[in-house]
Protein backbone atom coordinates (compact mmCIF):
# COMPACT_ATOMS: atom_id res chain seq x y z
CA UNK A 1 0.00 0.00 0.00
CA UNK A 2 1.49 3.50 -0.95
CA UNK A 3 -0.15 5.39 2.50
CA UNK A 4 -0.51 4.94 6.31
CA UNK A 5 -3.93 4.61 7.62
CA UNK A 6 -5.23 3.85 11.50
CA UNK A 7 -8.59 3.03 12.12
CA UNK A 8 -10.14 1.89 15.58
CA UNK A 9 -8.23 1.82 19.02
CA UNK A 10 -4.43 1.46 19.02
CA UNK A 11 -1.83 2.52 21.47
CA UNK A 12 0.40 5.53 20.83
CA UNK A 13 3.50 3.74 20.19
CA UNK A 14 3.85 -0.03 19.00
CA UNK A 15 4.72 -2.97 20.73
CA UNK A 16 3.59 -1.19 23.98
CA UNK A 17 0.74 -2.20 26.38
CA UNK A 18 -2.16 -1.76 25.01
CA UNK A 19 -5.51 -2.66 27.59
CA UNK A 20 -9.26 -3.22 27.79
CA UNK A 21 -11.57 -0.96 29.91
CA UNK A 22 -11.11 -3.92 32.27
CA UNK A 23 -7.51 -3.92 32.65
CA UNK A 24 -6.59 -7.42 30.26
CA UNK A 25 -3.83 -6.93 27.49
CA UNK A 26 -4.85 -7.01 23.60
CA UNK A 27 -2.94 -9.15 21.69
CA UNK A 28 -1.20 -7.32 18.69
CA UNK A 29 -0.50 -9.36 15.74
CA UNK A 30 2.10 -8.15 13.12
CA UNK A 31 0.64 -8.62 9.67
CA UNK A 32 3.38 -8.14 7.67
CA UNK A 33 4.82 -8.72 3.42
CA UNK A 34 8.84 -10.39 2.90
CA UNK A 35 8.85 -10.84 6.65
CA UNK A 36 10.08 -8.18 8.76
CA UNK A 37 11.26 -5.87 5.15
CA UNK A 38 8.02 -4.41 3.64
CA UNK A 39 4.73 -3.27 3.87
CA UNK A 40 2.97 -4.30 7.44
CA UNK A 41 0.05 -3.58 9.71
CA UNK A 42 -0.44 -3.94 13.51
CA UNK A 43 -3.48 -5.72 14.65
CA UNK A 44 -5.20 -5.59 18.00
CA UNK A 45 -7.10 -8.74 19.17
CA UNK A 46 -9.66 -9.60 21.56
CA UNK A 47 -8.59 -13.23 22.04
CA UNK A 48 -4.98 -14.95 21.02
CA UNK A 49 -4.93 -15.55 16.82
CA UNK A 50 -3.04 -18.20 16.90
CA UNK A 51 -5.00 -20.40 19.13
CA UNK A 52 -7.16 -23.12 16.70
CA UNK A 53 -9.08 -26.13 18.09
CA UNK A 54 -8.95 -28.25 14.28
CA UNK A 55 -7.18 -28.77 11.40
CA UNK A 56 -8.66 -30.76 8.28
CA UNK A 57 -8.46 -30.99 4.53
CA UNK A 58 -10.46 -28.31 2.34
CA UNK A 59 -10.66 -30.23 -0.61
CA UNK A 60 -10.08 -27.63 -3.58
CA UNK A 61 -12.32 -27.14 -6.79
CA UNK A 62 -10.43 -28.79 -9.64
CA UNK A 63 -7.21 -26.68 -9.95
CA UNK A 64 -5.53 -28.97 -13.00
CA UNK A 65 -4.49 -27.09 -16.18
CA UNK A 66 -4.06 -28.19 -19.45
CA UNK A 67 -1.49 -26.86 -22.39
CA UNK A 68 -2.48 -24.26 -24.76
CA UNK A 69 -1.59 -27.10 -27.20
CA UNK A 70 -1.85 -26.89 -30.68
CA UNK A 71 -1.45 -23.02 -29.86
CA UNK A 72 -3.92 -21.00 -30.87
CA UNK A 73 -5.93 -17.86 -29.69
CA UNK A 74 -9.06 -18.86 -27.76
CA UNK A 75 -12.06 -16.96 -26.91
CA UNK A 76 -13.72 -18.36 -23.53
CA UNK A 77 -17.61 -17.15 -22.55
CA UNK A 78 -17.37 -17.14 -19.03
CA UNK A 79 -21.25 -16.02 -18.42
CA UNK A 80 -22.18 -19.67 -19.92
CA UNK A 81 -20.32 -21.05 -17.05
CA UNK A 82 -23.28 -20.88 -14.53
CA UNK A 83 -26.80 -20.99 -15.30
CA UNK A 84 -29.22 -19.03 -12.85
CA UNK A 85 -30.15 -22.65 -10.88
CA UNK A 86 -26.73 -22.57 -9.82
CA UNK A 87 -26.39 -18.93 -8.38
CA UNK A 88 -28.15 -19.66 -4.86
CA UNK A 89 -26.13 -23.81 -4.47
CA UNK A 90 -22.75 -21.49 -4.66
CA UNK A 91 -21.00 -18.99 -3.19
CA UNK A 92 -17.75 -16.75 -4.79
CA UNK A 93 -15.27 -18.76 -2.75
CA UNK A 94 -15.33 -22.35 -3.21
CA UNK A 95 -17.45 -21.51 -6.15
CA UNK A 96 -14.95 -20.31 -8.32
CA UNK A 97 -13.99 -22.54 -11.40
CA UNK A 98 -10.53 -21.57 -12.61
CA UNK A 99 -10.31 -20.51 -16.17
CA UNK A 100 -6.45 -19.86 -16.95
CA UNK A 101 -3.58 -20.05 -14.84
CA UNK A 102 0.70 -20.96 -14.52
CA UNK A 103 3.23 -20.61 -11.62
CA UNK A 104 2.01 -17.01 -11.35
CA UNK A 105 -1.17 -16.64 -11.24
CA UNK A 106 -4.72 -18.05 -11.50
CA UNK A 107 -7.86 -16.89 -12.89
CA UNK A 108 -11.21 -18.06 -11.68
CA UNK A 109 -14.73 -16.49 -12.42
CA UNK A 110 -17.23 -17.48 -9.95
CA UNK A 111 -21.74 -16.09 -9.78
CA UNK A 112 -23.02 -16.56 -6.64
CA UNK A 113 -26.31 -14.69 -4.80
CA UNK A 114 -24.78 -16.82 -1.89
CA UNK A 115 -22.87 -15.61 1.21
CA UNK A 116 -19.31 -17.36 1.57
CA UNK A 117 -17.74 -19.06 4.17
CA UNK A 118 -14.92 -16.93 5.97
CA UNK A 119 -11.40 -17.41 3.76
CA UNK A 120 -8.17 -16.85 3.96
CA UNK A 121 -5.64 -17.36 0.47
CA UNK A 122 -1.78 -17.18 2.06
CA UNK A 123 -0.31 -18.04 -1.32
CA UNK A 124 -0.40 -14.33 -2.29
CA UNK A 125 -2.59 -11.56 -2.44
CA UNK A 126 -6.27 -11.45 -4.93
CA UNK A 127 -7.15 -8.73 -6.75
CA UNK A 128 -10.99 -9.59 -7.37
CA UNK A 129 -12.72 -7.50 -10.33
CA UNK A 130 -16.90 -7.22 -10.00
CA UNK A 131 -18.11 -7.50 -12.71
CA UNK A 132 -22.10 -6.81 -11.73
CA UNK A 133 -23.88 -7.37 -8.68
CA UNK A 134 -22.98 -5.42 -5.06
CA UNK A 135 -21.29 -7.36 -1.84
CA UNK A 136 -20.32 -6.77 1.48
CA UNK A 137 -16.94 -7.73 1.87
CA UNK A 138 -16.50 -8.27 5.59
CA UNK A 139 -12.30 -8.78 6.54
CA UNK A 140 -10.55 -8.82 9.78
CA UNK A 141 -9.67 -5.50 9.18
CA UNK A 142 -13.34 -3.80 9.00
CA UNK A 143 -15.86 -4.44 6.06
CA UNK A 144 -15.55 -2.54 2.60
CA UNK A 145 -18.98 -2.32 0.06
CA UNK A 146 -18.40 -3.35 -3.65
CA UNK A 147 -20.00 -2.98 -6.21
CA UNK A 148 -19.83 -2.87 -10.63
CA UNK A 149 -16.44 -2.05 -11.69
CA UNK A 150 -14.58 -2.42 -8.00
CA UNK A 151 -11.22 -4.06 -7.55
CA UNK A 152 -11.24 -5.61 -3.78
CA UNK A 153 -7.68 -5.73 -3.20
CA UNK A 154 -6.95 -8.60 -0.63
CA UNK A 155 -3.61 -8.64 0.72
CA UNK A 156 -2.42 -12.46 1.79
CA UNK A 157 -3.52 -14.43 4.62
CA UNK A 158 -6.57 -11.71 5.20
CA UNK A 159 -9.80 -13.47 6.55
CA UNK A 160 -12.69 -12.57 4.87
CA UNK A 161 -15.80 -13.32 3.89
CA UNK A 162 -17.98 -12.00 0.59
CA UNK A 163 -22.06 -11.24 1.22
CA UNK A 164 -24.12 -10.57 -2.02
CA UNK A 165 -26.15 -7.54 -2.03
CA UNK A 166 -29.38 -6.67 -3.63
CA UNK A 167 -31.60 -8.57 -6.61
CA UNK A 168 -28.86 -9.08 -9.46
CA UNK A 169 -26.16 -12.33 -8.61
CA UNK A 170 -22.90 -11.31 -7.94
CA UNK A 171 -19.90 -11.79 -10.71
CA UNK A 172 -16.31 -11.88 -9.83
CA UNK A 173 -13.30 -11.96 -12.02
CA UNK A 174 -10.42 -13.43 -9.59
CA UNK A 175 -6.97 -12.84 -10.34
CA UNK A 176 -5.32 -14.53 -7.95
CA UNK A 177 -1.63 -14.24 -7.31
CA UNK A 178 1.58 -16.38 -6.36
CA UNK A 179 3.00 -13.02 -4.84
CA UNK A 180 2.09 -9.43 -4.45
CA UNK A 181 0.14 -7.09 -6.13
CA UNK A 182 1.16 -3.15 -6.11
CA UNK A 183 0.54 -0.22 -7.87
CA UNK A 184 3.38 -0.08 -10.96
CA UNK A 185 7.12 1.24 -9.45
CA UNK A 186 6.85 3.93 -12.08
CA UNK A 187 4.09 4.97 -10.99
CA UNK A 188 5.23 5.42 -7.25
CA UNK A 189 8.02 7.86 -5.50
CA UNK A 190 10.88 6.74 -3.94
CA UNK A 191 9.00 6.54 -0.52
CA UNK A 192 5.77 4.81 -1.66
CA UNK A 193 3.64 7.92 -2.63
CA UNK A 194 1.54 7.56 -6.17
CA UNK A 195 3.11 10.48 -8.41
CA UNK A 196 1.18 12.91 -10.68
CA UNK A 197 1.39 10.91 -13.92
CA UNK A 198 -0.68 7.95 -12.19
CA UNK A 199 -3.51 7.36 -13.36
CA UNK A 200 -5.34 7.46 -10.27
CA UNK A 201 -4.02 8.72 -6.53
CA UNK A 202 -4.63 7.29 -2.90
CA UNK A 203 -7.76 9.16 -2.89
CA UNK A 204 -8.94 6.68 -5.06
CA UNK A 205 -8.61 3.71 -2.70
CA UNK A 206 -11.21 3.25 -0.23
CA UNK A 207 -10.46 0.97 2.88
CA UNK A 208 -12.32 -0.15 6.31
CA UNK A 209 -13.66 2.78 8.33
CA UNK A 210 -13.86 1.11 11.37
CA UNK A 211 -13.35 -2.09 13.08
CA UNK A 212 -15.98 -5.37 12.31
CA UNK A 213 -16.36 -7.20 16.06
CA UNK A 214 -18.73 -10.58 15.44
CA UNK A 215 -18.88 -13.26 18.30
CA UNK A 216 -19.36 -16.46 17.86
CA UNK A 217 -17.26 -19.89 18.94
CA UNK A 218 -15.45 -23.08 17.06
CA UNK A 219 -15.46 -20.76 13.96
CA UNK A 220 -13.97 -22.54 10.66
CA UNK A 221 -11.53 -20.45 8.14
CA UNK A 222 -10.73 -22.13 4.55
CA UNK A 223 -7.00 -21.34 3.93
CA UNK A 224 -5.60 -21.88 0.43
CA UNK A 225 -2.48 -22.50 0.70
CA UNK A 226 0.94 -24.16 -0.73
CA UNK A 227 1.83 -27.39 -0.18
CA UNK A 228 4.79 -28.58 -1.83
CA UNK A 229 4.67 -27.83 -5.25
CA UNK A 230 0.83 -27.87 -5.39
CA UNK A 231 -1.98 -25.44 -3.81
CA UNK A 232 -3.88 -27.00 -1.06
CA UNK A 233 -6.76 -26.17 1.41
CA UNK A 234 -7.14 -26.69 4.73
CA UNK A 235 -9.93 -25.50 7.31
CA UNK A 236 -9.20 -24.09 10.20
CA UNK A 237 -10.89 -24.16 13.24
CA UNK A 238 -10.80 -21.05 15.74
CA UNK A 239 -12.21 -21.30 19.36
CA UNK A 240 -13.29 -17.63 19.43
CA UNK A 241 -13.92 -15.76 15.98
CA UNK A 242 -11.47 -14.03 14.00
CA UNK A 243 -13.24 -11.15 13.74
CA UNK A 244 -12.20 -9.50 16.62
CA UNK A 245 -9.67 -6.92 16.01
CA UNK A 246 -10.38 -3.35 17.75
CA UNK A 247 -8.00 -1.34 16.13
CA UNK A 248 -5.22 -1.86 13.46
CA UNK A 249 -2.68 0.79 11.58
CA UNK A 250 -0.32 0.64 9.10
CA UNK A 251 0.40 0.54 5.29
CA UNK A 252 -1.04 -3.08 4.83
CA UNK A 253 -4.79 -3.49 4.23
CA UNK A 254 -7.69 -4.38 1.72
CA UNK A 255 -9.38 -1.82 -0.11
CA UNK A 256 -11.29 -1.26 -2.66
CA UNK A 257 -10.45 0.80 -6.09
CA UNK A 258 -13.18 1.57 -9.27
CA UNK A 259 -11.99 1.15 -12.37
CA UNK A 260 -14.48 3.93 -13.01
CA UNK A 261 -11.51 6.23 -11.00
CA UNK A 262 -8.78 4.91 -13.57
CA UNK A 263 -7.70 7.98 -15.85
CA UNK A 264 -6.75 6.72 -19.33
CA UNK A 265 -3.56 8.29 -20.55
CA UNK A 266 -4.31 9.25 -24.60
CA UNK A 267 -1.94 10.82 -27.09
CA UNK A 268 -1.64 11.65 -30.40
CA UNK A 269 -1.25 8.75 -32.02
CA UNK A 270 -2.05 4.79 -30.54
CA UNK A 271 -0.98 4.41 -27.11
CA UNK A 272 0.43 0.51 -26.03
CA UNK A 273 -0.53 -1.47 -23.65
CA UNK A 274 1.67 -0.22 -20.76
CA UNK A 275 -0.59 3.04 -20.69
CA UNK A 276 -3.24 1.56 -19.69
CA UNK A 277 -1.65 -0.64 -16.84
CA UNK A 278 -3.20 -0.70 -13.15
CA UNK A 279 -1.18 -2.83 -11.08
CA UNK A 280 1.57 -5.56 -11.32
CA UNK A 281 2.49 -8.66 -9.66
CA UNK A 282 5.13 -11.36 -9.92
CA UNK A 283 5.55 -12.34 -13.89
CA UNK A 284 2.34 -10.49 -14.58
CA UNK A 285 0.53 -6.79 -14.98
CA UNK A 286 -3.23 -6.15 -14.66
CA UNK A 287 -4.33 -3.14 -17.00
CA UNK A 288 -7.72 -1.20 -17.11
CA UNK A 289 -9.45 -0.35 -21.08
CA UNK A 290 -11.86 2.26 -19.77
CA UNK A 291 -14.29 4.47 -22.04
CA UNK A 292 -11.79 7.34 -23.35
CA UNK A 293 -11.04 10.06 -26.50
CA UNK A 294 -8.73 8.32 -28.72
CA UNK A 295 -5.95 9.17 -30.88
CA UNK A 296 -5.84 12.60 -32.86
CA UNK A 297 -3.32 12.65 -35.11
CA UNK A 298 -5.05 13.80 -38.43
CA UNK A 299 -4.09 10.65 -39.78
CA UNK A 300 -4.09 8.24 -37.20
CA UNK A 301 -5.12 4.85 -36.83
CA UNK A 302 -7.45 4.54 -33.40
CA UNK A 303 -7.91 0.22 -32.91
CA UNK A 304 -4.14 -1.09 -32.27
CA UNK A 305 -2.00 -2.64 -35.00
CA UNK A 306 -1.36 -6.25 -35.56
CA UNK A 307 1.20 -7.26 -32.73
CA UNK A 308 3.47 -9.89 -31.54
CA UNK A 309 3.49 -10.38 -27.66
CA UNK A 310 6.80 -12.40 -27.72
CA UNK A 311 7.47 -12.30 -23.98
CA UNK A 312 3.68 -12.54 -22.77
CA UNK A 313 0.27 -14.12 -23.06
CA UNK A 314 -2.21 -11.22 -23.12
CA UNK A 315 -5.42 -11.89 -21.45
CA UNK A 316 -8.75 -9.55 -22.34
CA UNK A 317 -11.77 -9.98 -20.30
CA UNK A 318 -14.34 -7.92 -21.74
CA UNK A 319 -16.36 -6.54 -19.23
CA UNK A 320 -18.59 -3.30 -20.79
CA UNK A 321 -18.97 -1.07 -23.33
CA UNK A 322 -18.68 -1.68 -27.33
CA UNK A 323 -14.73 -2.90 -28.28
CA UNK A 324 -13.69 -1.85 -31.59
CA UNK A 325 -11.37 -4.05 -32.39
CA UNK A 326 -13.44 -6.91 -31.82
CA UNK A 327 -16.87 -6.68 -33.91
CA UNK A 328 -17.12 -9.41 -35.98
CA UNK A 329 -15.14 -12.10 -33.87
CA UNK A 330 -18.17 -13.11 -31.28
CA UNK A 331 -16.92 -11.26 -28.66
CA UNK A 332 -19.02 -9.70 -26.01
CA UNK A 333 -19.38 -8.67 -22.24
CA UNK A 334 -18.34 -11.93 -20.26
CA UNK A 335 -16.30 -12.84 -22.74
CA UNK A 336 -12.23 -13.69 -22.34
CA UNK A 337 -9.96 -13.61 -25.33
CA UNK A 338 -6.59 -15.59 -25.01
CA UNK A 339 -3.79 -13.97 -27.75
CA UNK A 340 -0.98 -16.58 -26.68
CA UNK A 341 3.12 -15.84 -27.14
CA UNK A 342 3.76 -17.11 -30.54
CA UNK A 343 0.84 -15.93 -32.63
CA UNK A 344 0.25 -12.16 -33.63
CA UNK A 345 -2.97 -10.79 -32.56
CA UNK A 346 -4.88 -7.73 -33.73
CA UNK A 347 -8.26 -6.17 -35.23
CA UNK A 348 -10.78 -8.27 -36.64
CA UNK A 349 -10.89 -7.90 -40.68
CA UNK A 350 -12.37 -4.42 -41.54
CA UNK A 351 -12.05 -2.97 -38.02
CA UNK A 352 -9.14 -0.72 -38.71
CA UNK A 353 -10.85 1.16 -41.91
CA UNK A 354 -14.34 1.86 -39.43
CA UNK A 355 -11.96 3.51 -36.68
CA UNK A 356 -10.70 5.93 -39.04
CA UNK A 357 -12.09 9.21 -37.61
CA UNK A 358 -13.59 7.66 -34.25
CA UNK A 359 -12.64 10.48 -31.43
CA UNK A 360 -14.25 8.14 -28.72
CA UNK A 361 -14.23 4.44 -27.50
CA UNK A 362 -16.84 3.40 -25.02
CA UNK A 363 -14.69 0.01 -24.05
CA UNK A 364 -14.22 -1.70 -20.39
CA UNK A 365 -12.16 -4.38 -20.30
CA UNK A 366 -9.26 -5.78 -17.52
CA UNK A 367 -6.61 -7.03 -19.04
CA UNK A 368 -4.03 -9.55 -17.37
CA UNK A 369 -0.40 -9.99 -19.50
CA UNK A 370 1.22 -13.20 -18.01
CA UNK A 371 4.98 -13.28 -18.47
CA UNK A 372 4.74 -17.11 -18.58
CA UNK A 373 2.66 -18.95 -21.02
CA UNK A 374 -0.96 -19.60 -19.36
CA UNK A 375 -2.80 -23.14 -19.01
CA UNK A 376 -6.10 -23.81 -20.04
CA UNK A 377 -8.05 -24.58 -16.22
CA UNK A 378 -11.55 -26.90 -16.33
CA UNK A 379 -13.39 -23.63 -16.39
CA UNK A 380 -11.50 -22.11 -19.56
CA UNK A 381 -12.37 -25.53 -21.12
CA UNK A 382 -15.99 -25.56 -20.30
CA UNK A 383 -16.86 -22.16 -21.83
CA UNK A 384 -14.30 -22.48 -25.26
CA UNK A 385 -15.52 -20.72 -28.46
CA UNK A 386 -13.78 -23.01 -30.86
CA UNK A 387 -14.23 -21.19 -33.49
CA UNK A 388 -12.44 -18.20 -32.37
CA UNK A 389 -9.02 -18.75 -33.58
CA UNK A 390 -10.23 -18.85 -37.63
CA UNK A 391 -12.18 -15.79 -37.29
CA UNK A 392 -9.30 -13.42 -38.92
CA UNK A 393 -8.90 -15.90 -42.01
CA UNK A 394 -12.98 -16.46 -42.00
CA UNK A 395 -12.55 -20.49 -42.82
CA UNK A 396 -11.06 -22.99 -40.47
CA UNK A 397 -9.63 -26.22 -40.96
CA UNK A 398 -13.06 -28.08 -41.56
CA UNK A 399 -13.59 -25.62 -44.52
CA UNK A 400 -10.65 -26.94 -46.50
Amino acid sequence: MAYYRSVGSVPPKRHTQHRTPDGNLYYEELMGEEGFSADSSLLYHRNIPSAIVDSRVWELPDQTTAPNHPLKPRHLKLHELFPPSTWTQTDVVTGRRLVLGNADVRISYAVSTADSPLYRNAVGDEMVYVESGRATVDTVFGSLQAGPGDYVFLPMSTTHRWRPSGEEPLRVYAIEANSHIAPPKRYLSRYGQLLEHSPYCERDLHGPGEPLLAEGTDVEVRVKHRAGSAIAGTIMVYPEHPFDVVGWDGCLYPFTFSIHDFEPITGRIHQPPPAHQAFEGGNFVICNFVPRKVDYHPLSIPVPYYHSNVDSDEIMFYCGGDYEARKGSGIGQGSISVHPGGHSHGPQPGATEKSIGAERFDELAVMVDTFRPLELGEGGLACEDTGYAWTWAGRGPADG
